[in-house]
């Protein structure tokens, strides 16, 4: 028995004052009508409607239900309105992720940009050096860094590229001389960060000649967070890995330098991750378009900066 749907022809009948009248308003026969009202009464082991060949009336159990029915159909018609229009339009709560030091640079900027288009949305964003569960964490949306996604049943949509650098400090290039080559890495201090989507131990290098792997074995500094990394670089302790996001400042002051200038290395996609492609809520929908409009031109800007500080 659909409780619901006799609960909006009982009030129907009530309004109409006849199951015939109900059964007109509702496109429907009066036979349907009677036997959902019945159905109705039988599920309550309750009459709601006093019966005569002329007219209809409510007992007392039916006049405190029909009060409850009005209350209910009215909260589920505004539940389906409010559902409805969130795929029409963007409001409420989007939960982000993005791993830290990209979500810094990118995500927080593009979020500001997003709430002047969308200003009912309201965005809750946790930055962090892991892969979330969107499904048991709740996360809307999740900006991925990663050569490729595993298959996973999720909704992925690559946005753009970003790669790093090898960078170093002026005064730890003075004392220790500057590579040539990557293989050259192998006599210097080779500074590491650590994520789930870098590997401990060795750097990929393209360039040239192609692709290069270097085995850096034992490393004197590890970090998860390429802000930190960057720090450590500046600071002397050795050469780095810094995304071009992390590099670009330092090298604008001239605290690092751009050693190897015609590799890059740890290119990586970037994806935007969500749970379902089917009903897709607006605010995800406009929220993945704005990505996709913002981010290849915002990493492209900073890629052009770039080439002026390739060491010659």
């Amino acid at each position: 028995m659909d409780t619901l749907q006799n609960m909006r022809v009982f009030v129907r009948v009530v309004e109409a004052g006849s199951f015939t009248g109900a059964a007109q308003y509702l496109n429907t026969t009066t036979a349907y009508a009677s036997r959902a009202v019945s159905d109705l009464e039988a599920h309550l082991r309750t009459r709601l409607l006093n019966r005569t060949t002329r007219r209809i009336a409510l007992t007392e159990a039916g006049e405190r239900y029909l009060q409850r029915c009005e209350q209910i159909l009215a909260y589920v018609d505004q539940a389906e309105a409010e559902a409805g229009d969130a795929h029409a339009r963007p409001s409420g709560k989007l939960k982000v992720h993005a791993m830290t030091s990209f979500g810094q640079h990118y995500v927080v900027p593009a979020v500001g940009q997003y709430q002047q288009r969308y200003p009912d949305v309201y965005v809750d964003l946790t930055l962090a050096q892991r892969m979330p569960d969107l499904l048991d964490e709740g996360y809307d949306v999740a900006l991925v860094l990663a050569t490729d996604l595993p298959d996973s049943g999720f909704v992925s949509q690559r946005l753009t590229s970003a790669f790093s650098i090898a960078c170093a400090s002026p005064a730890y290039l003075e004392r220790h001389g500057v590579p040539q080559t990557p293989r050259d890495l192998a006599k210097h201090r080779c500074l590491q960060m650590v994520t789930p989507v870098f590997p401990a131990s060795q750097w990929d290098f393209t360039g040239p000649g192609g692709d290069e792997t270097i085995d850096l074995g034992a490393a004197t500094f590890k970090v998860n967070v390429a802000e930190a990394l960057a720090v450590a670089v500046r600071e002397g302790m050795g050469v780095g890995l810094l995304p071009i996001y992390s590099a670009i400042s330092g090298l604008r002051s001239g605290e690092l330098v751009w050693i190897l200038p015609e590799y890059k290395s740890q290119e990586m996609n970037v994806y935007a991750m969500y749970p379902s492609r089917q009903y897709l809520d607006a605010k995800i929908r406009t929220w993945v378009e704005l990505l996709r409009e913002k981010l290849p031109a915002t990493l492209a800007e900073d890629q052009a900066e770039l080439r002026q500080f390739a060491r010659t």
